[in-house]
């Protein structure tokens, strides 16, 4: 699958999605692009998940309809996702058209 990193999100993830084809929105030039733009950018793109921290883009955007399936972490601090990563996998490798997953990542 196509995956697609949200600002925020940690690029160091991407070392355990190696099945993926990993890109960020800065290496696509889509740093400043909104949710709604970045969300059609992506499915132009044939893009298949994005991953992302940002969790107010359920409440944002309407996700029905998408193909792109939507994955969001919680938090995004590295040592508190770092024990977390077989779940962030699983949830990426079951990610399917118009999913949409949120992997709680607790607070310590």
């Amino acid at each position: 699958m196509r995956v697609l990193f949200d600002q925020g999100t940690p690029v160091a993830i991407r070392r355990v999605l190696q099945r993926h084809t990993v890109r960020t929105a800065h290496e696509e030039g889509w740093s400043t692009l909104s949710n709604g733009e970045l969300l059609r950018a992506e499915g132009d793109a044939g893009f298949d998940v994005l991953l992302r921290t940002d969790t107010s883009l359920p409440h944002q955007q309407n996700l029905r309809g998408r193909k792109l399936a939507v994955v969001i972490l919680s938090r995004n601090r590295w040592t508190l996702i770092d024990p977390r990563l077989a779940e962030i996998v699983a949830v990426v490798d079951a990610a399917a058209p118009g999913a949409f997953s949120v992997v709680q990542i607790p607070a310590h």
